[in-house]
């Protein structure tokens, strides 16, 4: 991220008018458009290197919480066995400065989850996440929902998170209009303190780094496409799946109250399996996902700790 050293939140915002601007080149002629949503992995690359530098080393997760949920809550149709979604937050580490997925949340967000139920939080991690997010260079949501954008929103540090956060214009719709949960509504005031973005398909971010908007779970959820300097390449997926099963069995989730359009998550579960089945070497990185995220870290995948 050499290009945004020391960079003040005008920088940061002008240079995203920048690439606002840009990323029209991006777009194709939408000649996957058939269904209610596409993607294309050969785009997604091409627009991956169109901001210069150096792409970045490593990943690490942070989980700050857990719920506990039986599987078929994730995965529509399958054993209604025990199951913990995690909650989580990633750190995106360059050379020379850190980028944050998701930005975990407060204690009384995640009491929003439980609905009484007294599930694990850990006051530690979150705090790492706290300083994590003060320490990145930027900020970027793959949702709009509490488990995922309270740790800005709420954090008393807002004033100087939010310049550096981005939201998407549905983003920011959803947090000033109908938010998750009422502490997350933004005043007006409070709004025009982040640099806020609009894009039609994909958006350059950084060295290496892509937005793929995939709205459905809300209107304003968006796939995070990144790809390391040794060449290793991740998908972000948000919540378009809470289980990696949901994506090798396409199943959506059985949480009709969430209001997912069928179709549309369909679209984007097929994609993600395509890109499974085909592209193997793409770690798909579902945030809830507590079984992969072991895995992952047994593996080397994402490391543990925050930097």
């Amino acid at each position: 991220m050499k290009h945004l050293r020391h960079a003040s939140a005008p920088c940061v915002a002008a240079l995203l008018g920048l690439l606002l601007m840009t990323t029209a080149l991006a777009h194709d002629d939408h000649d996957h458009a058939e269904g209610p949503w596409s993607a294309s992995l050969a785009d997604v690359r091409r627009v991956a290197a169109m901001i210069p530098g150096a792409r970045p080393l490593r990943i690490n997760v942070a989980k700050v919480a857990e719920s506990r949920r039986t599987k078929n809550f994730s995965v529509k149709g399958v054993a209604a066995e025990p199951s913990v979604q995690a909650r989580t937050a990633y750190q995106v580490v360059y050379a020379d400065g850190t980028l944050m997925i998701d930005a975990g949340m407060d204690l009384a967000t995640h009491r929003f989850f439980g609905r009484g139920v007294d599930e694990p939080y850990y006051p530690g991690v979150a705090a790492l996440v706290d300083a994590a997010l003060l320490r990145a260079k930027l900020i970027v949501l793959t949702h709009e929902h509490g488990d995922h954008a309270a740790g800005v929103i709420t954090s008393a540090q807002l004033a100087a998170l939010a310049p550096k956060t981005i939201l998407t214009r549905s983003q920011l719709r959803t947090l000033t209009t109908a938010p998750q949960i009422p502490s997350l509504r933004l005043t007006a005031e409070a709004a025009r303190r982040f640099t806020v973005i609009d894009y039609e398909r994909y958006f350059p971010l950084a060295p290496g780094i892509v937005l793929i908007k995939a709205p459905g779970h809300t209107h304003g959820s968006q796939m995070i496409y990144l790809a390391l300097q040794s060449g290793a390449e991740y998908l972000f997926v948000g919540d378009v799946a809470w289980h990696m099963d949901g994506i090798r069995m396409l199943r959506d989730k059985d949480a009709p109250w969430v209001g997912e359009p069928e179709a549309l998550m369909l679209a984007e579960l097929r994609w993600l399996r395509e890109v499974h089945q085909d592209q193997p070497d793409v770690r798909i990185v579902v945030s809830h996902d507590e079984d992969q995220r072991l895995d992952y870290l047994r593996r080397g995948v994402l490391g543990g700790a925050l930097e």
